[in-house]
């Protein structure tokens, strides 16, 4: 396995919006093209879309956030996973790991030292994935999913 993280272009903008998690779990996670809209309309570095790929196949996309304002008053910011998309025949081969990974490292360059994520809760949402990766939930909520926090 030799995956990296590839900024979305042109080039690869439809291969991007074309990756597709297993039917079971669209309901817990926004397709790409979603993510690559909502990274348009927060310009400046707070969205950080990727497409992860290994040995030129896509594999999955990945978008960040850095230091968005979470209440929205000023009072508190926070950085980390905002969407992970792993194909549907690509799970289960480390690439969620790696690209959780990259996320944090990325946080850690930037002076962070906290990486957030929110999930669905569920028999069919990524939970144990996070809490095996190091997550520990912080009991708040975001709308419906459950946030979670891995110190850095």
């Amino acid at each position: 396995m030799t995956p990296r993280l590839e900024v979305v272009t042109p080039r690869n903008f439809e291969t991007a919006v074309g990756l597709r998690v297993r039917p079971d779990q669209e309901h817990a996670v926004a397709p790409v093209v979603r993510s690559l809209a909502e990274a348009y309309v927060h310009p400046d570095g707070v969205a950080w879309p990727r497409l992860i790929t290994d040995e030129g196949r896509a594999v999955g996309f990945v978008m960040a956030y850095f230091d968005i304002d979470w209440h929205g008053d000023g009072s508190l910011y926070r950085s980390g996973l905002w969407r992970l998309n792993i194909a549907a025949g690509e799970q289960g081969r480390g690439y969620g790991r790696f690209a959780v990974d990259a996320v944090a490292t990325e946080i850690r360059q930037r002076g962070g030292t906290r990486l957030y994520a929110s999930w669905h809760p569920g028999p069919h949402g990524p939970g144990d994935f996070y809490t095996r990766l190091g997550f520990r939930t912080t009991g708040e909520t975001d709308e419906d999913q459950v946030v979670g926090v891995l110190e850095l």
